[in-house]
């Protein structure tokens, strides 16, 4: 045999061997497959302004910062555990029957991971049996009605921001704390189950801590009504001291304009517990003297942390405003299920729902809006500080400034684990921890 027939029986031997080897040796290897999130929240209607954009724009800045490995410790991971995140965003207006299908939707025909979203109580209350009937893994990030844990436990539902009792238990000790004669007050609040929840809980405090003061006017005009002149008009009749108010959206606004025009605030300081949302947009619309709530340690009431300063840093460089307390908890919530699924994960590998619950059940860490357990409903429902400020713009800088800033406790605004918020305030919030 010849050199050359020998080379090329060698030539011919090593492309059958080629020709055998097995088909995925001769491909690239996969991509690992992304965490696909559904993000719900108001993109249209009247609460997408205050509400809806800042959370999706929150959504969006993170994601990205997450998905490039940007992050600060010990959310540096890139993505989800070092799987990427495919969010998809719903618009949550409509009828709640409208929310749910969409929220099948997500389920069933986009098979998302989990989801994250709602604003409103109502569609939490909505969606959380479907979740569970559907066990699907769902975070809500802003709706504050304490009932979604109260009225039945929830295994797939979970919610790292805290919920609507600490918001009007603080309001009350702040009022208390600059009104040392409260005798009489009021409330104006949408007739549903936040605005209801909300004077509730407000009035129910100042019954402990102030059994000699009484409520005058309790107004509870139709969700999204958009029009005050009469309820404006009883208020003006009132001796109150002060008039509390969980109104949000474009009922804040509305409110507060036609107040203004009567000079309602002149005669009474108003307590907005939701004002926050309000504070960059109206700026020197919005009274001196007005009592502003965050819902936690949100927005101008966040203390001055690295993990805060990171997400003010990045939102501000995108979208030339500070973010408000919806995209706060936006990413509070984001973040919680970051640390639940990689805690939960194992050999990179996406964990399945059943561990990433576990992970997630009593999951404390410090994230944009401070130090956050889930302490509540089973280790489902968050709790945290709290903060409560009075407004003021400076016309000097031409910027609104909160002073008097006093901070409440988680432990002092919070019932405790396996108790009621309803039942804890009327029966004189025993065991709260103030000092």
């Amino acid at each position: 045999m010849t050199i050359r027939t020998r080379i090329a029986c060698v030539v011919a031997a090593l492309a059958a061997s080629a020709a055998v080897l097995p088909a995925q040796a001769q491909q690239p290897a996969a991509p690992a497959a992304a965490v696909k999130l559904g993000l719900v929240t108001f993109l249209t209607g009247p609460a997408a302004t205050p509400f809806g954009i800042p959370s999706r724009n929150a959504a969006e800045v993170v994601i990205e910062a997450l998905n490039t490995g940007k992050a600060p410790a010990p959310f540096n991971k890139v993505g989800l555990g070092g799987l990427k995140i495919d969010p998809k965003y719903v618009d949550e207006a409509g009828t709640v029957a409208n929310v749910v299908t969409e929220f099948r939707n997500l389920v069933q025909r986009d098979q998302v991971d989990a989801v994250v979203g709602y604003v409103s109580s109502g569609s939490c209350l909505a969606v959380a049996p479907v979740a569970e009937e559907l066990k699907e893994l769902t975070v809500f990030y802003d709706c504050g009605t304490p009932r979604i844990f109260e009225e039945k436990a929830r295994h797939y539902v979970f919610r790292v921001s805290p919920h609507a009792t600490m918001d009007n238990v603080a309001a009350a000790r702040y009022v208390l704390g600059k009104i040392k004669n409260l005798h009489l007050y009021s409330g104006i609040n949408q007739n549903y189950a936040w605005g209801q929840d909300s004077w509730r809980d407000f009035q129910g405090a100042l019954k402990v801590l102030a059994p000699k003061a009484a409520a005058d006017k309790v107004l509870f005009p139709k969700l999204f009504a958009g029009e005050y002149g009469a309820e404006i008009s009883t208020l003006l009749t009132s001796k109150s001291q002060v008039v509390h108010t969980s109104f949000f959206d474009g009922d804040l606004e509305g409110f507060i304009f036609q107040e203004q025009a009567r000079g309602l605030d002149k005669r009474m300081p108003i307590v907005m517990t939701a004002g926050e949302t309000v504070v960059w947009r109206l700026k020197d619309k919005l009274p001196d003297g007005t009592i502003i709530g965050g819902r936690g340690p949100n927005g101008v009431l966040a203390r001055n942390t690295d993990i805060r300063n990171w997400f003010e840093k990045i939102y501000r460089d995108r979208y030339n405003t500070p973010p408000t307390y919806p995209a706060y908890q936006m990413v509070q919530s984001l973040l919680g299920l970051k640390l639940a699924f990689e805690k939960a994960q194992t050999n990179g590998n996406k964990p399945g729902t059943e561990d990433i619950i576990k992970s997630f059940t009593g999951l404390e860490f410090d994230g944009p809006a401070g130090h956050v357990k889930l302490a509540l409903g089973d280790g489902h429902q968050g709790i945290s500080e709290t903060a409560y400020g009075t407004y003021h713009y400076n016309k000097k800088t031409k910027e609104p400034e909160i002073t008097d800033i006093v901070r409440y406790p988680a432990e002092c605004v919070n019932p405790p684990a396996g108790i009621e918020a309803e039942k804890w305030v009327a029966e004189g919030m025993k065991g709260a921890k103030c000092n």
